[in-house]
């Protein structure tokens, strides 16, 4: 479910300190390198060492340049670009005003990359802000109307929107340990903090390898859904390997992070995420193969988690979590290397969010939605205090124009009268979950978790080994679905859940009785205090004036793919045990 953006590519690369040698990953375990890897450690391919470029002042010490702009600009593929705390006003897009073109795609940012292999790195993740507002403004992030910027003017006069950090088709580009906000929509694809942008809308892979850490993504303004911040942060075209790690977004009216559009070969690994007060916590359209998301949490959304097949916007459809090539994954041992486990889903009840577009129609009081995707894995969660469902298994209709002259039955849909084309959920495995307190909104199949189809002749979901004391609609989806594969027989709606899922998402009327709760006023949230910034940002960063000798040299390794290096269940408890109630990002440096 999306709206829009940007570029850049990645194999990318870990830094290690040579003490030790230590991959710095915490909780995704030991990363061990592809065969013949180790003939890559080293400096890289480029004909000079990589060097740290300075912006702005870090413990007294004035660094080379007054933005990060002009450090951006000024850098060669493997340079650092390190950053001193400062609240920074950056005004690319302002300077070099995008064409028509470019203003779709995403091609504009206060930041733009363009060269790869940089590394991006605040000295301080809260106090490094990349601020969207007016240079001047009386405080960081600040919420007036008076503050804020709402682009350069397109064709028909309209303002196009601003994009905080754009990596514009550029690989292996790391995006660490800063703040950003107050990037807001507008006509053109806009509205994002963070961007890693293949090209957007374009239909192919134009980035490969990204990494980000440590990253804060916000918005403290709101005025109406059409100058709304749209994502925290986001990635589209692009191909792995990636990582997003200790990452934060609140506040958008689409989702807090985005992976879309990456065919098959989206290799992401998503650890210690913390989504909360989104339209939805996470948005994934036509994203698959391995995907992992861990160790996060999703909370006071409108519906906490949704990945989706869809035919109009970030083709191409559909949404398929099989392993590349017919492979294996060493975490299900199945065919699926779309994996959703060790997170704790809770509190998703929250309609006072900002929503736009489809967004909007995610079911409020719904842990997690899985609509028309195929081959997902979900287990080994917590899903607690989610008033309609803990999580959903529900088709995707989409009537709007086919993108990229895509057709319905090509990419797996079913045309249906009223609905348009429509994929039902396939494949997809849910095992060894905990369900608590779920479905207390009192509707007619509010539940633990739910499942809908429409049509009959297709692989069949899977439910088995969950704790789930307030039951599922239908009620025996473990019985008579206890095995994933196997073709179905025919429609299942759930008795009243097709009725109160409509009803929910607004593709329907209600039924009589009906009660989902609704909100006229966007409340938006403040971030968290306790959000962790990097131990030490001078690791395996070159020599420079702020991070001298002894700090830690650097070594460029190659990130294996995801599904190569599964990640540990290090970190959250497992589900049975003791979760608090607002989880911070647990310890993955």
């Amino acid at each position: 479910m999306r709206q829009s953006r940007h570029r850049r590519t990645l194999i990318r690369r870990i830094v290690v300190p040579v003490v030790g040698g230590a991959l710095g990953v915490g909780a995704l375990g030991t990363l061990p390198l592809a065969a013949g890897a180790a003939a890559s450690l080293g400096p890289s391919s480029s004909s000079t060492a990589p060097q740290a470029l300075l912006v702005g002042t870090y413990h007294g010490i004035r660094g080379q340049y007054s933005t990060i702009q002009a450090a951006v600009d000024a850098a060669k593929k493997g340079d650092w670009i390190l950053i001193g705390p400062g609240d920074y006003h950056e005004r690319d897009d302002y300077a070099h005003p995008p064409t028509a073109a470019a203003a779709s795609s995403g091609d504009m940012a206060g930041v733009l990359i363009t060269t790869p292999g940089l590394t991006l790195r605040g000295m301080n993740r809260r106090t490094v802000i990349v601020d969207g507002t007016k240079l001047g403004a009386p405080t960081a992030c600040d919420s007036e109307r008076k503050w804020q910027t709402f682009g350069v003017k397109g064709a028909n006069g309209s303002r196009v929107g601003r994009n905080g950090i754009v990596v514009w088709k550029a690989n292996d580009v790391s995006i660490e340990n800063l703040t950003v906000c107050n990037f807001l929509s507008g006509s053109g694809s806009a509205g994002n903090e963070i961007w890693w942008n293949g090209g957007a809308g374009s239909g192919r892979i134009g980035l490969h390898g990204y990494w980000g850490r440590y990253l804060t993504a916000t918005t403290t303004y709101f005025d109406g859904e059409s100058t709304a911040a749209g994502y925290g942060i986001f990635s589209s075209d692009s191909a792995g390997p990636a990582l997003w790690n200790k990452v934060y977004a609140n506040n958008f009216n689409d989702s807090g992070m985005y992976v879309g559009a990456c065919h098959q070969v989206c290799d992401i690994i998503i650890a210690n995420a913390w989504m909360e007060n989104n339209a939805l916590g996470y948005s994934g359209t036509n994203s698959g193969g391995t995907i992992v998301i861990e160790h996060s949490q999703f909370d006071h959304n409108e519906d906490g988690f949704d990945t989706n097949t869809q035919l109009n916007g970030d083709p191409p459809a559909p949404q398929n979590g099989r392993c590349p090539d017919g492979a294996i994954s060493p975490i299900t041992h199945t065919r699926s290397c779309w994996v959703f486990r060790y997170n704790y889903v809770h509190d998703n009840n929250n309609p006072s969010v900002p929503r736009n577009g489809t967004a909007a129609e995610g079911p409020t009081g719904t842990g997690m939605t899985i609509s028309g995707g195929r081959f997902d894995t979900v287990e080994h969660n917590v899903f607690e205090n989610n008033g309609a469902w803990g999580i959903l298994f529900v088709p995707y209709p989409d009537s709007n124009p086919p993108s990229l002259n895509q057709t319905c039955a090509g990419t797996g849909g079913i045309e249906f009268s009223g609905l348009g084309c429509v994929y039902d959920p396939e494949g997809d495995a849910l095992l060894h979950n905990t369900f608590r307190h779920n479905g207390f909104f009192g509707n007619p199949s509010n539940s633990d978790y739910g499942q809908i189809t429409l049509f009959g002749g297709q692989p069949q979901d899977c439910f088995a080994d969950n704790y789930a004391p307030d039951g599922s609609a239908p009620s025996n989806l473990e019985q008579i679905q206890p095995t994933c594969g196997p073709l179905s027989k025919g429609a299942n709606t759930g008795g009243p859940l097709l009725a109160q899922v409509l009803c929910d998402t607004g593709f329907g009327s209600c039924p009589a009785g009906a009660h989902y709760p609704t909100s006229s006023k966007v409340i938006l949230t403040s971030v968290p205090k306790s959000l962790p910034t990097m131990p030490n940002p001078c690791s395996g960063v070159p020599v420079n004036k702020w991070c001298p000798a002894g700090s830690g040299s650097w070594l460029v390794r190659h990130l294996p793919a995801p599904h190569r290096a599964p990640a540990t269940n290090a970190g959250l408890s497992l589900p049975g045990g003791v979760l608090p109630r607002r989880l911070g990002p647990v310890a993955m440096d």
